[in-house]
């Protein structure tokens, strides 16, 4: 049986969690009334720092699940994420619209990746 270890555990959820090397990030949120693009920058710092606590990086992820508060901020969203994304390591990733925990959130990201 593998060890499953959680990062910044709350009473709710984990920040993170790793079992048999596959790191699984809760969903990351900027912050609240923010235009998109520093969202969307604030959140894949976050998922730089939550990747590195748990040995892995943005080259490893595997997968990841962008949600837009409106499709009409997919342009911004992606201007910042393109310039984020390593070159030849693009996970695969979908795009959905959604009503988010607040509707000053904009934009929420989930990611899977391998550790290193």
């Amino acid at each position: 049986m593998s060890d499953i270890t959680r990062i910044e555990t709350g009473p709710r959820m984990s920040q993170a969690v790793i079992h048999n090397g596959t790191v699984y990030l809760a969903g990351q949120v900027g912050t609240p009334g923010d235009p998109v693009a520093e969202q969307t920058r604030e959140v894949l710092a976050q998922i730089d720092r939550l990747l590195a606590e748990c040995g892995s990086d943005k080259t490893r992820i595997l997968s990841a699940q962008v949600w837009l508060a409106d499709m009409g901020d997919f342009a911004q969203m992606n201007a910042v994420w393109d310039g984020w994304v390593a070159p030849g390591h693009a996970p695969a990733r979908a795009t959905g619209e959604s009503a988010l925990a607040t509707p000053d959130y904009k934009v929420e990201i989930i990611v899977t990746a391998a550790q290193n």
